[in-house]
């Protein structure tokens, strides 16, 4: 007569409690389950760019600031709520205004932060109330977008006279996506001749004639026409005095 009550007490109990934590398990969420939209971090990289590149660099790498990305990035924030690093930017950043640019902009930068480590994006906007219970996780190889028209890119190829005083980049690498701010990479300058033909646009103010046959390391926007591919040119150095592979 005791012990039918009490199992049924254990039963009930041991039910709900199992349901609590099941709900629980149920609403945790990672910021790898698109927390923010591509419109907010949008609006976060311009943001980020005027008050936060000059100390962390565009590319979230560090300077005078810590990096943003990667290691640093991991051994300070994985595992931990987003909540945290929300709190960190907004009551830190920029260096001398901390938390001057408003609750709205600090969450346009956070989800900067997020989709250059790796996150994609989703369907609503990051907001202050949204943040609690959402887990910070290691961040991952972020997604290179699609080569096209006007995509900021490197390459490395022989420079070459063309027609009509114009330049050429020969026996070139595939364009690789990178960024205006970047310093050439060891990889990109090591990268083996291809087959690409490139036309350099205004070409004449890195002084082409001093370079000709040259391996040259170019970074630029990429305009493809019919028959034609042509480069602006951002970022021009010299890796050989040959060309050779």
């Amino acid at each position: 007569m005791i012990r039918k009550p009490l199992l049924i007490l254990a039963v009930v109990f041991g039910g709900a409690a199992a349901g609590v934590v099941a709900g629980e398990q149920e609403t945790t969420r990672t910021v790898a389950d698109g927390v923010y939209t591509d419109a907010q971090a949008e609006r976060g990289a311009f943001a980020y760019d005027g008050a936060c590149g000059n100390c962390h660099r565009a590319d979230l790498g560090g300077a005078s600031g810590p990096s943003l990305k990667e290691q640093r990035f991991n051994q300070t924030y994985a595992g931990k709520d987003l909540k945290t690093l929300f709190t960190k930017v907004a009551t830190t950043m920029p260096r001398g205004a901390p938390g001057s640019l408003g609750e709205n902009v600090y969450l346009d930068i956070v989800a900067h932060l997020l989709k250059e480590n790796g996150f994609g994006a989703g369907s609503r906007d990051l907001t202050v109330d949204g943040l609690d219970g959402i887990r910070l996780m290691a961040s991952r190889p972020k997604p290179l977008p699609t080569i096209g028209d006007y995509s900021y890119v490197e390459v490395v190829g022989c420079l070459a006279p063309g027609p009509q005083n114009t330049w050429l980049l020969t026996r070139a690498s595939d364009p690789a996506v990178t960024v205006a701010s970047a310093t050439p990479a060891a990889a990109a300058t090591a990268a083996p001749l291809g087959t690409q033909t490139f036309r350099l646009l205004a070409a004449i103010a890195y002084s082409p004639a001093d370079h000709r046959g040259q391996k040259i390391y170019v970074r630029g926007l990429l305009i493809r026409l019919p028959g034609e591919q042509r480069l602006t040119i951002s970022a021009f150095e010299s890796l050989s005095p040959t060309c050779g592979n």
